[in-house]
């Protein structure tokens, strides 16, 4: 797996504010469904509207795999937190997430730093 990394940072030190992917107009289908139809790409004609809805979903999929990643990390640092009487070691974090052990460790401190430069909510 790759390195942890923030969805984007801000260049001026301010907290960044993700924008809101693009809308996905309906949902894939259930499972067991026809897998050839994926939000109706397969019935556009026109190769520059293809490319663009295309172009667009997997820009939306991108930023949500992005902020997914973050959440997964901040609520790795908050069970790994020593504060926390029920916390979980790297192990358990790890064997929960089906990740390694080190990947696990580095998402913890990901999210730790995360965790910090969140707002206070009181």
């Amino acid at each position: 797996m790759s390195e942890p990394q923030p969805a984007h940072r801000a260049s001026d030190g301010a907290r960044y504010r993700p924008r809101r992917p693009a809308s996905l107009i309906f949902e894939p289908p259930a499972p067991g469904a026809d897998p050839e139809h994926f939000f109706d790409l397969e019935s556009m004609d026109d190769p520059q509207l293809l490319l663009d809805r295309s172009t667009e979903l997997a820009l939306a999929f991108r930023a949500a795999a992005d902020r997914a990643t973050e959440y997964q990390a901040m609520a790795a640092a908050q069970l790994a937190d020593p504060g926390r009487f029920d916390r979980l070691t790297l192990g358990a974090i790890a064997e929960r997430a089906n990740w390694s052990e080190d990947y696990a460790k580095k998402m913890v401190e990901f999210g730790a730093e995360l965790l910090r430069q969140e707002p206070r909510r009181d």
